[in-house]
């Protein structure tokens, strides 16, 4: 009853009563403030795919969902740092985002925090939920009256899900495409965000012609995020034409990741990711064994704890990273005459030297060719 009583407390629209045909009266379906369709329960409708996923390396979790009806971000994917991910939908009970994750903090495997959350629920059967947790065991169900077509698939690190899919090729390709990306030390929320690209382009949920949303959130326990949510990325497209397009245009734009931008002589993180790429095939510096990293960032829940405790120590430690940091961005962060020597030697290789190209051009073709080169070279044996 407490679960009913507060999704009740979400139905913000009211029962619209239309004329019909034959002069009598018949209700339209019950909408929220924000446009989402309600059900008799006064549950959010997300005929939905999407995708709940860690890496290891990182420790990041983090989930992305995509669905044709608006806001999806408010109530689909949930996220918690060191904890794992979830993601509820079809008739959505929010809660069972927290509570999933609450199981999991506790120990619970997914399997048995499903089996929870689900135990006393009456319209399970209408529900569609995926977990995973930081160890990579992951579960979802998929109630029987979830519009067709509906399913999931887990898989190393992974659980994909959907309902109202075109067919099973949607989560197919999301699961392709997620697996394809593994090993090449590709950011998790990269490696998610073209997952949802590639079961978006097999046409996805299948009400074409509704109000269209996408969603991400990645969780990491060594970022304390805003006000210590420990989340690393949220971005959400609350209504858009192209709404996973649209979340990889933000992506990639606010993190200045390689390809965002057409440069050719400038300085920035996205250059280090050039030079990086550039190296690992053999064009840039290819006698330095290893690519250096970065400076490591001083932002960590124990260094603002430092900044409390000992300012002055913590005033030594930011000069030093500093320093540091401004010694790496000459290094590698500047597209120097020895890149763009670096990236006219590629577009000549791969065919890409057009007539009326400024030196050291680097635009979305070659970053297309230097990205799947990188890829072909992080994978192989």
């Amino acid at each position: 009853m407490f679960m009913r009583r507060l999704a009740a407390v979400l139905v913000l629209g009211a029962v619209l009563v239309v004329p019909s045909s034959l002069g009598a009266q018949t209700t339209a379906p019950m909408r929220a403030a924000d446009g989402v369709t309600l059900n008799a329960e006064g549950l959010p409708q997300y005929g939905t795919f999407s995708l709940c996923a860690i890496d290891p390396a990182t420790g990041q979790s983090g989930a992305a969902v995509t669905t044709r009806v608006p806001f999806v971000g408010r109530a689909v994917p949930w996220v918690r740092a060191g904890v794992g991910a979830v993601c509820t939908q079809a008739a959505t009970v929010v809660e069972y985002g927290v509570r999933g994750l609450d199981l999991m903090a506790k120990g619970v495997e997914p399997q048995d925090a499903l089996r929870q959350l689900l135990a006393d629920d009456q319209g399970r059967e209408s529900r569609q939920v995926g977990l995973i947790d930081m160890q990579g065991r992951a579960a979802a169900h998929s109630g029987k009256n979830n519009g067709n077509w509906a399913g999931s698939r887990q898989g190393l690190h992974y659980t994909v899900q959907a309902n109202i899919m075109v067919g099973p090729e949607t989560v197919e390709a999301v699961a392709a495409s997620f697996e394809s990306t593994a090993g090449t030390g590709m950011p998790l929320a990269e490696r998610m965000i073209l997952a949802m690209e590639a079961g978006q382009k097999t046409g996805g949920d299948r009400r074409w012609g509704n109000l269209q949303s996408a969603a991400i959130r990645v969780a990491d326990p060594n970022d304390p995020g805003r006000g210590g949510d420990y989340l690393t990325l949220s971005i959400d497209v609350g209504e858009h034409a192209e709404p996973v397009g649209e979340m990889k245009r933000i992506y990639y734009t606010t993190a200045r990741r390689l390809g965002y931008r057409d440069f050719s002589h400038v300085s920035g993180p996205d250059v280090v990711e050039l030079k990086r790429m550039l190296h690992a095939v053999g064009y840039w510096r290819p006698a330095v064994a290893v690519f250096p990293e970065p400076p490591a960032s001083i932002n960590t829940p124990a260094n603002q704890e430092l900044r409390r405790t000992d300012p002055a120590a913590y005033d030594a430690l930011m000069a030093d990273f500093k320093q540091k940091s401004s010694a790496y961005t000459r290094e590698f962060a500047d597209y120097d005459a020895e890149a763009i020597a670096a990236v006219d030697k590629f577009r000549a290789d791969q065919g890409l030297d057009y007539q009326g190209n400024p030196a050291g051009l680097v635009d979305a073709r070659f970053v297309d060719a230097l990205r799947a080169a990188y890829l072909a070279k992080k994978k192989a044996p």
